[in-house]
């Protein structure tokens, strides 16, 4: 408002009267025609390109963050690691066999100097062994049974893209996580090691049990049984740490092989990794029906494990029959992909043609004494 002194009269002369007649036009104006006035497009396309032009600094912004967590997680992981830098954020699945030829190359003269194959026996002990114990294993095996026990000397080493291959692996396996985690974090608790860093657990089995349990998540037969045994470790009363329970099973099949328990059955089939594939998951199984039947908490752990190390060592023909007879009564889950189910099948058809050439027949293995157990609680 203004005012001005005309004739010795004030007037005031309203400067906004510009804006009220467009007020008083547009309000007499329909609907469909403020629609089309160009003034009013052209203040709601300004407001729209605003509103686009933050979203999209939003946008970039989060991006940028996303990016920066991404190499934060990258920059730790590697330096904590040591891992190389150019190692890719999912690397792929890694099989048994892939694994296994890896140890047949790799140098590990290292670790054969530090194995001991037989357990070493003194007076009526080693007597008694020699006259009424299991067939010694033969010689052509023995170059097989000095790389498992090499392996199991063999320390977790994240330098080694395939020790990280065999632990993603598993860690993919039975958590159904499609990339990979970090090789240091509490998510390895959840899987049930000790700690942050799973490595440091392998001390008593070495790297071989980290491929036993390989084995048994790649194996389309013994996958179902994983899962389940994973589940029950996850109860809220009877739970107990997975991955701790299988390294001690594999320390059971370590000294199962070192005082020659399953020797036939190695001698009869030719093979002692296989052998020993199959003991640690009869084994599993059995800890896990007893576990889970008779309501066992992590209380009777220890009092569990040495009578697993006893049975394996007297009847281990019965553990391999119930595990068998726990795989035919489950079948494959229908969601296998199709190259596990090609496995699956070639296997049959050879497990079949060994049996029609008598090959295959009944397991043959040497019931032997009571060993003492030297440990009687998770490592």
């Amino acid at each position: 408002m203004a005012s001005e002194v005309m004739n010795g009269v004030f007037v005031t002369s309203d400067l906004h009267q510009p804006d009220s007649d467009f007020l008083t036009s547009m309000k007499s104006m329909p609907i469909s025609a403020v629609k089309q006035n160009s003034v009013l497009q052209t203040l709601v396309s300004k407001g729209e390109e605003l509103n686009r032009e933050m979203e999209n600094e939003d946008l970039l912004k989060a991006e940028q963050e996303w990016d920066a967590l991404e190499n934060i997680q990258t920059g730790l992981y590697c330096e904590k690691s040591g891992l190389l830098s150019d190692l890719p954020g999912q690397t792929p699945l890694i099989s048994f066999n892939e694994a296994l030829q890896y140890f047949q190359t790799a140098d590990l003269s290292e670790y054969m100097k530090r194995i001991q194959p037989t357990v070493r026996r003194t007076g009526l002990s080693a007597i008694t062994h020699l006259l009424f114990g299991p067939p010694r294993l033969n010689r052509d095996l023995h170059a097989e049974r000095d790389l498992v026990l090499a392996i199991a000397q063999c320390p977790m080493d994240s330098s080694q893209q395939v020790h990280v291959r065999v632990l993603q692996t598993i860690y993919k396996k039975m958590t159904g996580a499609r990339f990979d985690c970090p090789l240091y974090g509490s998510h390895w608790e959840q899987l049930g090691f000790q700690g942050l860093d799973p490595g440091t657990d392998l001390r008593a089995a070495g790297l071989l049990g980290l491929m036993h349990l390989l084995y048994m998540v790649m194996e389309p037969k013994t996958l179902p049984l994983a899962h389940d045994i994973f589940r029950l470790s996850q109860h809220h009363t009877q739970n107990f740490p997975f991955c701790i329970m299988s390294i001690n099973i594999t320390r059971i099949c370590i000294q199962t092989l070192r005082e020659e328990r399953v020797s036939r059955e190695c001698n009869r089939r030719q093979q002692v990794f296989a052998v020993l594939n199959d003991l640690y998951v009869a084994i599993f199984y059995h800890l896990y029906h007893v576990w889970k039947t008779q309501n066992k908490t992590i209380s009777d752990s220890g009092f569990i494990l040495k009578e697993l190390e006893t049975f394996a060592k007297r009847r281990p023909k019965d553990l391999l029959r119930q595990l068998e007879a726990y795989i035919k009564e489950r079948p494959l889950p229908k969601d296998l992909p199709l190259e596990i189910w090609a496995q699956h099948s070639s296997e049959q058809r050879i497990s079949s043609h060994e049996g029609s050439n008598g090959q295959a027949g009944g397991m043959c293995f040497t019931g032997v004494c009571e060993q003492q157990v030297q440990e009687d609680r998770l490592i």
